[in-house]
């Protein structure tokens, strides 16, 4: 029985303050992990006005405290015994910085075999360029097939006009070429549908499409120019080319279900928030890769050195290889389990 109330508050008080302004903490942000200490802290304050609540019952003439204390306990006991998943609220700076590096990693199976595949239709059109040089006006676009797309002419053409290039129309070219990339990006998505099958043409055209230009340039001892034109926009452009196809894969393996027991829905239904996001992470790199292309990549000798483009293209490609190994395994709600 507490022989003195106003000395027990008082005692008291500074425990209740503390609870109080730990629940504040979880209640405003539904994503914070406590760490181990706090957790026992959190608890062990808990059950010190668990304590309190039922000694201060024995005192009629204190409602309001004892008010007080029953909703900071229910508060406490709430957030302790809370079963339900919370939803959290979007936060660009935490999907982009963990989110989407997670989620590139959790199916990095699919990755290596989007790769794979772009790999095989590169080798496919450097041997068809290497043993038939005419195979390109079969292959390739008109833009390489016709007698512009001949490495010398083009070489020569481009480096004439190096410092006019696209005067006063970078912005519409830019933004052509990020809706023509994202477009194709999508497409590799959506023909997961075909359980696949669209996803494995489109990843292997890009290849081969890839390897006549290299073998082409290559050949005619123009492999500066080819690096220097490519390199900084291709290192963003072509990985997101392929985590949109690794996109398509993981779709294909849910309309499959290889050794899975649940049902068609529900694989979906798993899926779905992974496949937006790495579409999303595709949408934000070809956009980079768009405004690189329009105001950097058409550039050429002398107006910008080739070293100068290529050595940009070394340090974009390294910092997306450590922003998507990298990113996001610090957080508590890291799950990198390899999975296709």
């Amino acid at each position: 029985m507490i022989i003195d109330l106003e000395k027990f508050v008082t005692a008291e008080r500074r425990y209740w303050t503390d609870l109080e302004a730990l629940l504040h903490r979880l209640e405003s942000d539904s994503s914070l992990k406590l760490p181990l200490d706090q957790l026992q802290r959190f608890h062990y304050l808990y059950e010190r006005a668990s304590s309190d609540l039922g000694k201060i019952t024995t005192f009629s003439a204190e409602p309001e405290l004892r008010r007080y204390l029953e909703n900071l306990v229910a508060r406490a006991y709430g957030e302790i015994h809370e079963t339900r998943q919370k939803h959290h609220q979007f936060s660009p700076a935490h999907w982009f910085l963990h989110s989407w590096p997670r989620t590139f990693r959790r199916h990095h199976q699919a990755f290596w075999l989007s790769l794979a595949i772009t790999i095989v239709g590169v080798l496919f059109g450097s041997f068809a360029m290497a043993f038939d040089p005419d195979a390109k006006a079969t292959i390739m676009p008109e833009m390489f097939s016709s007698h512009l797309g001949d490495p010398a002419e083009r070489v020569a053409r481009e480096e004439k006009a190096a410092h006019d290039r696209f005067s006063g129309s970078k912005g519409t070219f830019s933004a052509y070429l990020m809706r023509n990339n994202i477009t194709v990006s999508i497409k590799a998505l959506a023909l997961g549908m075909t359980y696949g099958i669209g996803t494995i043409v489109v990843l292997f055209y890009n290849g081969v499409i890839l390897g006549l230009i290299s073998v082409d340039y290559v050949s005619a001892g123009y492999t500066k120019f080819l690096l220097g034109w490519l390199m900084p926009h291709g290192v963003i452009e072509i990985p997101a080319i392929l985590i949109a196809g690794q996109a398509g894969l993981v779709l294909a393996r849910a309309l499959v279900g290889w050794g899975e027991r649940t049902t068609f829905t529900t694989r979906l239904r798993v899926v779905a928030p992974d496949l937006v996001t790495l579409i999303g992470g595709v949408s934000l790199m070809l956009v980079w890769a768009g405004f690189i292309e329009a105001f950097l990549s058409q550039y050429h000798e002398p107006a910008i050195p080739y070293l100068a483009k290529i050595a940009f293209g070394t340090v974009e490609l390294v910092l997306l290889v450590l922003f998507l190994t990298l990113c996001g395994r610090n957080s508590p709600q890291s799950n990198d389990k390899p999975e296709l």
